[in-house]
């Protein structure tokens, strides 16, 4: 059988590994399955830039149509893998069909998470995943109409951003403490409370949800208190789930996320994966993380390719991710989890751009840097190379970014 490598998903993984495979010197055959009818496209930008108009759908798209023409890729979009027979090395379509391969890709991504709320199948109520989703939201926004979001971490945020910008009421609603409760220390939380509020957000944590109402159409969010908001759309966004189902009836080592090793292999030697959907070891925080990151997929998608074309190459990136809000760029680098002292570089009770880093038994481990690229770049920097830094230092802002970390 001649070289053919199946790709399962057409995510940002899916997009990078097409090229990767190509440049690393793959010269079999590359068929791409994806049960969206799209092309692989950016998803950040759903809740952003495409939300509010912004961004056309070819503007989206992660490589232009003739890139995969180019490279001699086989797409098959809108069709769904139903099983992967790894002793025959064939997938199952939907449709029956079958396709033999000598290499398997799994980049299936995740999923939302479904809260089966009363009233969910109301028109006006969406989760927020995919392009469908969102080219569906539009006849529901507009100047002066209401929403309310039901989750507070950053896809919530930045959906409550992007419907202020465009003028509509917004309430969230977050059922722990405070917004990004699970991610953030509690100062970079109560600064995008400040800023969301005065931003005109109505945010209302410690909130539960008791239905969604409406006959046709959802006309308000009921919460657990007994009070009603009014809503013309619901914006649900409660976290993801990977796509971990056709992996593990084919027996593939599941382990919140599919397992792989430092190479991006399942424990079938012809069975690669990445992005959303893989567990892996990190070597920089010493664990397995499952991580939901566009830098994520993009460089576990490299080392994938390699590891087909024979050229393995040990996956060791220091996960960083982003999030656009207003005129707040917030920057991440490292994972804060675990974390035991916060240090605060400027006034995040004030200012709208200061740096928040994040340590654990002295050792330096991320930093969330909201308009503060100098000290997002260093701290990327040093995180990547094990580099720690004063505390005191990084606090006081007479002493350059630069010489904190020299």
């Amino acid at each position: 059988m001649s070289e053919h490598c199946i790709i399962i998903g057409a995510s940002h993984a899916a997009a990078q590994l097409v090229s990767s495979l190509r440049q690393e010197g793959w010269e079999g055959k590359i068929s791409l399955i994806g049960d969206e009818p799209n092309l692989p496209y950016h998803r950040p930008p759903l809740s952003k830039a495409f939300f509010v108009g912004e961004k056309t759908e070819d503007e989206l798209l992660i490589r232009a149509a003739d890139f995969y023409d180019k490279n001699n890729v086989d797409l098959l979009l809108g069709s769904r893998v139903t099983k992967i027979d790894r002793d025959a090395k064939k997938i199952t379509l939907e449709d029956g069909a079958e396709i033999s391969y000598t290499k398997l890709a799994l980049t299936t991504g995740a999923r939302v998470r479904k809260i089966p709320f009363t009233g969910c199948e109301l028109a006006g109520v969406f989760y927020m995943r995919d392009l469908n989703d969102v080219k569906q939201t539009h006849k529901f926004t507009g100047p002066g109409k209401s929403a309310v979001i039901i989750g507070g971490g950053y896809i919530g945020l930045e959906t409550a951003a992007s419907l202020r910008k465009i003028g509509m009421n917004v309430i969230v609603i977050e059922a722990m403490e405070r917004v990004l409760q699970r991610v953030t220390a509690p100062e970079v939380s109560a600064f995008y409370t400040r800023v969301h509020t005065e931003e005109g957000v109505d945010i209302r944590t410690q909130a539960g949800v008791d239905a969604i109402v409406g006959e046709k159409h959802v006309t308000g969010v009921r919460l657990a208190d007994g009070t009603t908001v009014p809503a013309d759309l619901v914006i649900i966004g409660v976290g993801v789930i990977p796509n971990v189902e056709l992996a593990e009836e084919a027996g593939l080592t599941i382990d919140n996320g599919i397992a792989v090793n430092e190479f991006a292999t399942t424990n079938d030697p012809d069975i690669v994966a990445a992005g959303d959907c893989t567990n892996h070891y990190n070597p920089i925080y010493d664990r397995k993380l499952r991580l939901e990151s566009v830098q994520n997929a993009t460089d576990q998608a490299k080392i994938a390719a390699k590891s087909i074309c024979g050229k393995p190459e040990a996956y060791n990136a220091l996960p960083w991710f982003w999030s656009d809000q207003y005129d707040l760029k917030l920057q991440i680098a490292g994972l804060s989890q675990g974390f035991d002292q916060v240090i605060i570089r400027g006034n995040s009770e004030q200012d709208r751009s200061f740096a928040a880093f994040y340590f654990s038994e002295g050792r330096f481990i991320a930093v969330d840097a909201i308009n503060r690229p100098k000290e997002f770049m260093m701290s990327k920097r040093a995180l990547t190379s094990g580099q720690t830094a004063d505390p005191l230092k990084l606090a006081d802002e007479t002493i350059e970014i630069k010489d904190v970390f020299n």
